[in-house]
């Protein structure tokens, strides 16, 4: 009886850990299937829709405003649940500032083609980048924006284009490291397809570096972006914001990286 309890009780494990293993980008990525244009969703006024089409054959859309009073244009990488309609509001402040703005939206989500992986989202990623590029924008007069998932994105764009900077909204170590708190009983260290592995990548990155997290975020501990700013390079700056969670942190966060970017700017 207990040989087969336990034959039992391992069988369950293994077939959980298949089932994570097999299912685990549906567990990471939450897109939603539905496309609106800019002013059907009620989004800001100078955000006009664009097309990009990425390396391996993905035609995506974003919305993107031109600066008006800056030099500096930002592209946003969205979290994993958020589509360009629920994220258009994160560019106001941006805009009324006089600063470009990019909704990068991944394959997979607000209705577009493909499937999102950690691959496809960097293949995404260079589209946009290059999208602005393409219009005269210099690669140094970009800022790169990244909130949950999306500073994976970023991240990762930062180690390959000399950008002006980089802002992390609720960063993480890596993928398997956020899995572990969920999924403490699975070697997610073998198991994640997708890494995201932003604490190493840190590393190597040399250009201004702007950190925030809310204190009371219980989707991805405070912790991570803290471990996660310890290890990155000068110049950098962490704020904690108190009281604020894993989306509630926007504006506190648009106020505190606009008077960074003010300051950056003065610097140049």
């Amino acid at each position: 009886m207990l040989k087969f309890c336990v034959a039992f009780a391992v069988a369950v494990y293994f077939a959980a850990m298949t089932y994570f293993f097999v299912f685990q980008r549906s567990l990471l990525y939450y897109p939603g299937h539905s496309y609106n244009l800019p002013a059907d969703a009620n989004a800001n006024r100078a955000f006009k829709e664009i097309a990009v089409k990425t390396a391996d054959g993905i035609e995506l859309k974003g919305w993107y405003a031109p600066a008006t009073k800056r030099g500096i244009t930002i592209i946003f990488f969205h979290g994993n649940g958020d589509s360009l309609r629920t994220a258009a509001p994160v560019a106001d402040p941006y805009i009324a500032d006089g600063y470009g703005f990019l909704l990068a939206e991944y394959r997979g989500y607000s209705g577009l083609p493909g499937k999102p992986t950690e691959a496809g989202l960097y293949n995404d990623g260079h589209a946009y980048i290059q999208y602005l590029m393409a219009e005269g924008i210099d690669s140094r007069h970009i800022i790169l924006f990244g909130h949950s998932l999306g500073t994976g994105v970023a991240v990762q764009m930062a180690t390959e284009f000399h950008v002006g900077g980089l802002m992390l909204l609720a960063p993480y170590l890596s993928i398997p490291k956020l899995a572990q708190i969920d999924f403490p009983f699975f070697p997610s260290s073998y198991l994640a397809l997708d890494r995201f592995d932003n604490q190493q990548k840190i590393k190597s990155i040399h250009l201004p570096l702007f950190i925030v997290n809310g204190t009371l975020d219980q989707v991805i501990p405070p912790s991570q972006g803290e471990k996660l700013y310890a290890v990155a390079n000068e110049p950098k700056e962490f704020h904690s914001l108190p009281n604020k969670g894993h989306n509630d942190a926007f504006d506190a966060f648009a106020a505190s990286s606009l008077d960074w970017m003010h300051r950056l700017g003065a610097q140049n």
